[in-house]
């Protein structure tokens, strides 16, 4: 093959055959050419007998530029392509330069960064002992295209590593690195390993440090976490993800294990959050079974857990407003009308937000997340807003966050397509009755499909055909009769009716 060396035991192969064959057939037999059984018939030589050729064969095209014009661009630039300055060339020396002449300017520039470029940056691989330490990062899994129910599910991993053994845990994260996701994916690891490492290491998150120019610059949260858990913290320079590598590289296979396993499922789609935590959850622990051993030796190693858990979550105020909403962290959530006027304790953690008043919860919410253009977000819920809507149904046109109000995608193409054939008035009186029949009755999903067969159809709802088709069915009650027996039957259980045992003995 052209590019490929011929080796010594091809040449003896050749050789052996050739006592018996012709040249071509011993040369076809060998795997080398006929010109290479010419050459080596001629000469007798082994390749390894043979000194390679380093001289050069033609004129070099660049030997009047090197020096003068290529040599100060990867001083000033060491990090230039050769595509880049050979178009240089092209520019400056039209005609005269070549697409073809690519593969010689790589070999000169790699030969100059060999010799002359700068130095480059060495990789110390480490030792770890059972124990010591632990890390954390989190990935990106947009490539994974997971959706749940139809609907793209933009996610990231926490990923726990024990350096050692290589035992991990993850995490499914909605929304950014947060210091409550990093908190409850670290507890959770911890507990479930059965001890804690000496150390832990992460890279330079924002939940963890202040990323100001002093060595010890963690957060009053994150230093709070490791001591009571007895760990120190330990983190990579910033900007080299790659110094943080029992973790990183751990990102990349356990991806591609993840990946696998969707391909052999044979789609993305996970019917809730849940069933795709659980999914998860089996391809971690089938990694972790490879490292059950080295996690045994680890396991008698790590530090005991303290008595509990510390808190994972972070509190703040919110007043509800008289839109019957708050905002917390740039997100703005729905709450009851009940709720107008009162500042709620809002507990923020990594997946939802607990919503206190005088001590009491009275609300959970699932925990949103900031578009990356505004910075802003909305989770409200629909059915919040639905008594107050029956009251005034024309203030949904207007509505600030209406597009946040539907619950499903064909509750809002039935809004565009009322909003177009109907007035005002009758498209909110409409809208508003189908998100309150969705709310009361409990047939979100099942209203939703008849809307979409609508919607195939171009036909509009009309609600009390819904509200009818959609209603309980009742169910048939049994006819029972009751026969009262006659009051003389009860006689016979009173004392006065039952024969004397006395008088029986006597008798």
């Amino acid at each position: 093959m052209p590019g490929t060396r011929i080796t010594d035991q091809q040449v003896r192969l050749y050789m052996t055959h050739r006592k018996q064959n012709s040249q071509e057939l011993a040369a076809a037999k060998s795997g080398i050419s006929e010109r290479s059984a010419r050459r080596i018939d001629k000469t007798g030589l082994l390749p390894s007998q043979t000194p390679r050729r380093y001289w050069r064969a033609r004129a070099d095209p660049f030997v009047d530029v090197w020096d003068t014009e290529i040599v100060p661009l990867l001083k000033n630039a060491p990090k230039l392509m050769a595509v880049t300055l050979l178009r240089k060339l092209q520019n400056d020396h039209p005609d005269r330069f070549a697409d073809g002449m690519l593969r010689t300017l790589q070999r000169h520039i790699r030969q100059w960064r060999a010799l002359e470029g700068p130095p480059k940056e060495v990789f110390f691989p480490q030792v770890y002992a059972p124990g010591h330490r632990g890390l954390s990062d989190f990935t990106a899994m947009a490539d994974l295209m997971i959706t749940i129910a139809g609907a793209a599910f933009v996610h990231i991993l926490y990923h726990f590593v024990l350096a050692f053994s290589r035992w991990e845990h993850t995490e499914v994260v909605e929304g950014g690195e947060s210091f409550e996701a990093l908190s409850k994916g670290l507890q959770n690891a911890l507990w479930q390993a059965g001890g804690a490492p000496q150390e832990h290491r992460s890279d330079s998150l924002s939940a963890a440090f202040k990323n100001l120019s002093e060595e010890e610059d963690f957060t009053v949260r994150y230093a709070s976490l490791l001591d009571h858990y007895g760990m120190s913290a330990t983190r990579n320079n910033r900007g080299l993800g790659h110094e943080n590598g029992s973790v990183e590289s751990s990102h990349r296979f356990l991806k591609e294990a993840i990946e696998q396993a969707l391909l052999l499922r044979g789609h993305r789609d996970f019917d809730d959050r849940p069933a795709y935590e659980n999914f998860v959850r089996e391809v971690v622990m089938r990694r972790n079974r490879r490292n059950a051993a080295a996690f045994t030796i680890e396991r008698a190693q790590l530090q005991e857990l303290p008595v509990r858990r510390t808190t994972d979550f972070v509190e703040e105020e919110a007043r509800v407003t008289r839109c019957g909403t708050f905002t917390v962290r740039a997100i703005l959530y729905s709450a009851p009308s009940r709720l107008i006027g009162h500042t709620l304790k809002v507990r923020l953690y990594s997946d939802r937000l607990d919503c206190y008043l005088s001590g009491t919860c009275v609300l959970t919410l699932a925990r949103g997340t900031r578009l990356p253009i505004t910075g802003r977000g909305r989770v409200i819920d629909y059915r919040h807003f639905t008594e107050a809507l029956k009251r005034k149904p024309q203030a949904f046109k207007g509505l600030a966050f209406r597009d946040a109000l539907f619950p499903r995608d064909a509750y809002r193409r039935t809004w565009e397509q009322l909003d177009i054939k109907l007035t005002q008035r009758q498209a909110c009186h409409i809208m508003v009755a189908l998100l309150d029949m969705a709310a009361n009755d409990g047939v979100e999903a099942v209203l939703a499909q008849r809307l979409e067969m609508l919607l195939a159809l171009g036909e509009l709802p009309d609600v009390e055909q819904l509200r009818s088709d959609l209603a309980p069915r009742k169910t048939a009650v049994p006819l029972i009769t009751v026969k009262i027996p006659p009051a003389s039957r009860y006689d016979a259980l009173l004392p006065s009716a039952q024969p004397n045992e006395l008088d029986e003995v006597h008798a």
